[in-house]
């Protein structure tokens, strides 16, 4: 916090008006369920981005400073047109976008990011980005905007100004979630539930296994699965894939004209029943339980949703064979991270055992590090 402060007032000669901070996001279980309208089960990172903020006062201009790309980006009313402002600042110019699109106010800033969110991993550091702007922006302008409402409006930040057709959860993971639990969301109604997910009393930690393989989430890839479902969903006759349940799934499944249809619809089924499934253990208490639920997961997401890489596979087959109750890829996949279910005694073993199965295939060395559930966004100085 105090590195972005002064980064600000290196940059515009003045102290920041305050420090506001968005959380990166594991998801837990519900791959590819979001934009199905079905569930997801996601929890804060205590990784974060932060945003130190100050009003400009003159005509509405925006500037933003960014300690990861060490380069200062402004823009104008005139340049909030989706395509004007690329790459990072984006989805900066973005939030204040969507903030206008939606009827608000929106004063001139400057503003300056810092995060710790790794980039490119599966961990939504654009959501971080997008919702600590947002929170910022929120405040320093006094706008009514109440909390539930502030997922849709950063989504819309994405998918309507940066143009990439994400779903609702990261938004929502990087706002409502509160530390200690993990946020069950219907992605439909936006009915978001706290399950509390307290491993370290349990004896048991979450690690995540940066792969560090570029994360090819390609524009191509994912729309084509998103369209892939929605034309699923149109032949089904229902809204949503989240509305064919698992017992109608042979049904369903036996009116798909081709295999590639079949294969993408028995993954959002079974995942959406993985995610209810999981969340009716933790209710319970039977932590160590949801392992063989988040396996059974990347098993999914490898054969019928087709979205790992050898990087995935291998770490997750890696941690599994060290002792991890559970692994699976999380994030839209192409790359990015595996979490593993391990005893808060096994995190290093399992990390090591990643690390020499990459070494055998050639891969470059991952990385590892073991999180809890952690806030969400918030003025944090």
């Amino acid at each position: 916090m105090d590195a972005v402060s002064k980064a600000f007032q290196q940059a515009y000669g003045e102290p920041a008006e305050g420090v506001w901070a968005a959380p990166g996001r594991v998801n837990l279980i519900g791959e590819h369920t979001d934009y199905n309208d079905g569930y997801v089960l996601p929890f804060a990172l205590p990784r974060r981005t932060l945003v130190a903020a100050g009003r400009y006062e003159g005509a509405p201009r925006w500037r933003v400073w960014s300690a990861q790309m060490k380069e200062i980006v402004e823009f104008g009313p005139a340049d909030l047109q989706p395509g004007a402002v690329t790459g990072w600042a984006g989805y900066v110019a973005g939030v204040i976008w969507a903030l206008r699109q939606a009827g608000y106010q929106v004063p001139g800033a400057w503003l300056a990011v810092d995060s710790d969110v790794p980039v490119g991993a599966g961990l939504s550091s654009s959501a971080a980005l997008e919702c600590a702007v947002l929170t910022a922006l929120v405040d320093l302008a006094g706008l009514d905007l109440p909390v539930h409402r502030r997922p849709e409006l950063a989504q819309q930040a994405e998918n309507g100004f940066v143009g990439v057709p994400s779903g609702i959860m990261d938004q929502s993971a990087s706002i409502l979630c509160q530390a200690g639990h993990a946020l069950f969301l219907d992605c439909r109604t936006g009915q978001a539930e706290q399950v509390p997910l307290d491993l370290a009393a349990a004896g048991l930690a979450m690690l995540v296994i940066d792969t560090r393989a570029p994360h090819r989430l390609a524009d191509g890839e994912y729309a084509a699965r998103r369209t892939t479902c929605e034309q699923a969903a149109a032949t089904l006759g229902v809204p949503a894939l989240r509305d064919v349940e698992l017992a109608d799934l042979p049904t369903a499944l036996a009116a798909l004209p081709d295999e590639v249809s079949r294969r993408r619809v028995r993954h959002v089924v079974t995942e959406n029943q993985r995610v209810r499934e999981t969340v009716a253990r933790l209710r319970s208490g039977d932590l160590r339980g949801i392992g063989p639920l988040l396996s059974a997961s990347h098993a999914s997401l490898r054969d019928d949703y087709q979205v790992t890489v050898p990087e995935l596979d291998v770490a997750a087959e890696a941690a599994e064979r060290a002792g991890a109750y559970g692994a699976r890829m999380t994030g839209g996949g192409f790359g990015g991270c595996v979490i593993a279910l391990v005893g808060v005694d096994m995190v290093d073993r399992v990390g090591q055992a990643a690390a020499d199965a990459f070494a055998a295939q050639g891969f470059a060395a991952p990385q590892w590090f073991s999180v809890t559930a952690g806030p969400g966004a918030g003025r944090v100085g």
